[in-house]
């Protein structure tokens, strides 16, 4: 693989924003790395006491099924299949509740807790990153 080629993928990488990519060329393969920094200029803002006890009475009424992975979010097995869960519908603790693909491996998603479904907090097809709120459950 050429030096240019390997530049091409590198300058990839930064205008996806992705942090690695690996790339077979013939018998050649080779694996990209690079971490990502924080600007020193990007703001920060801190959430006023009020707010943060508010925020903490209310993740009492319900928990989340957060994304472990970067990757597709897919609410059902299938293109024409029925979703795995809908809005106001029971689950039991270890049901898969969705699928998200990475790297062309589908990975599914189970809940942690019994609950109803009070809201889905991404649509179908969307990308995720790790920590992406997928479902919001009532206890």
């Amino acid at each position: 693989m050429k030096d240019t080629d390997i530049r091409k993928y590198a300058e990839l990488m930064k205008e996806l924003g992705l942090t690695g990519l690996e790339v077979t060329d013939n018998n050649t393969k080779v694996r990209l790395e690079r971490t990502v920094t924080v600007a020193a200029n990007e703001k920060t803002y801190a959430i006023p006491e009020e707010s943060a006890s508010k925020a903490v009475k209310e993740d009492k009424d319900y928990i989340s099924i957060k994304s472990p992975i970067v990757g597709v979010f897919y609410a059902a097995p299938a293109e024409n299949a029925d979703p795995y869960v809908k809005v106001g519908e029971s689950i039991k603790k270890g049901q898969t509740v969705c699928i998200v693909e990475a790297m062309k491996l589908m990975n599914e998603i189970t809940s942690d807790e019994d609950g109803i479904i009070s809201e889905i907090c991404v649509t179908n097809g969307q990308v995720v990153e790790y920590g992406t709120e997928l479902f919001r459950i009532k206890k």
